[in-house]
């Protein structure tokens, strides 16, 4: 569905690199109108297009968007099999405007329960779309923060584990041994997207106040911004709003600015 939407001027001041967002409120949205669930992911998809052109229209350069959780199995079978028949149409249908676009594909979180339909059309978009040098869009899919996390250690234990790979990283880093090799930038680089800068602002919809297991680690020092308005009825303009917000903000990553020697 092509978008004839007005997009709202560029807001004066820094913006955000990296923009994080739990896509929340699509069931509540379906259900206010007497209709099933699966109708409100059908509208919320409807709308990303729109929302990936305003980042691009703000400059934004990363765009992460949580799309299904590994606690989303436990959701009824039929709004299960409709989200990952919605996720295989997507990435087919996007493939035109994300070459377009110059949009860079990026997909976070396990493979595994995944359809292999959904899998393979996936991959093909991702293969597709590498070489695009315009904004990064990554969909956790099948994503749990612990879980990543997880997993981040478990790809560290096989390393030290392996002699060759164990010793290779011990020289390039220039120490004796594995427990000085292992820090936070070592982490962080075994993250599904280990490449990815730290979200500079993170947005909730659907009225809820939490992570809910969402980019724990990159979340650090993210500023976090709540709204009520339901994921299927998030506009540019909301954006902007958010946008605005982070603006207004006084980042210190635990430091203080030259404004705020009064506080201690």
């Amino acid at each position: 569905m092509k978008s004839n939407i007005v997009m709202p001027d560029v807001p004066e001041g820094p913006i955000p690199r990296h923009i994080a967002i739990v896509m929340d409120g699509n069931g509540r949205w379906a259900q206010k109108r007497g209709l099933p669930r699966y109708r409100g992911h059908i509208q919320g998809a409807s709308i990303l297009e729109d929302v990936v052109n305003a980042a691009i229209h703000f400059g934004v350069e990363r765009l992460t968007l949580y799309c299904f959780s590994n606690e989303n199995w436990k959701r009824p079978e039929e709004e299960l099999n409709a989200l990952m028949a919605l996720l295989k149409e997507y990435m087919i249908e996007q493939r035109p405007t994300f070459m377009k676009s110059n949009v860079r594909l990026r997909v976070i979180g396990r493979r595994d329960r995944l359809p292999v339909e959904t899998l393979r059309e996936m991959d093909e978009t991702i293969r597709l779309t590498a070489s695009n040098s315009g904004l990064t869009l990554a969909l956790a899919i099948n994503y749990g923060a612990r879980q990543e996390i997880v997993d981040a250690v478990r790809r560290i234990v096989g390393e030290m584990l392996d002699p060759e790979k164990r010793d290779a990283a011990l020289k390039t880093a220039g120490v004796d041994s594995a427990e000085k090799l292992v820090d936070e930038n070592l982490i962080a680089k075994r993250l599904y997207d280990g490449d990815a800068p730290d979200p500079d602002l993170f947005i909730r919809t659907g009225g809820e106040q939490r992570l809910s297991n969402y980019l724990l680690w990159q979340l650090s020092y993210a500023e976090l911004w709540f709204t009520d308005v339901l994921w299927p009825d998030f506009t540019p303009e909301i954006l902007k709003e958010g946008i605005i917000a982070f603006q207004r903000r006084h980042r210190r990553f635990g430091g203080l600015n030259k404004n705020d020697s009064d506080l201690r």
